[in-house]
């Protein structure tokens, strides 16, 4: 794999979790952590704000909601959207 690719799945996977109190039932039930959507949304604030944090869920999460005036305005909208 290359450097990218790892980085890209490793950002994902802590985007996932990170979200997946954001996210809505249907999205838990099938296993997700999070939409699609709101992954992508979110993914290059995290690699870019949060890297420490990558891995660390719960921290990730804090660590945006904690730059959220440097949040992306994609990403801004998903916190906005449940009332963070």
């Amino acid at each position: 794999m290359t450097r990218k690719l790892v980085l890209a799945t490793i950002t994902l996977m802590a985007l996932g979790g990170a979200l997946g109190s954001l996210s809505t039932a249907p999205a838990r039930a099938q296993g997700h952590m999070g939409s699609p959507q709101e992954q992508q949304a979110c993914s290059r604030d995290a690699s870019r704000l949060c890297r420490k944090e990558l891995g660390n869920d719960g921290a990730v999460q804090g660590c945006l909601q904690a730059n959220r005036a440097r949040l992306s305005r994609s990403c801004s909208k998903v916190f906005a959207s449940h009332g963070m």
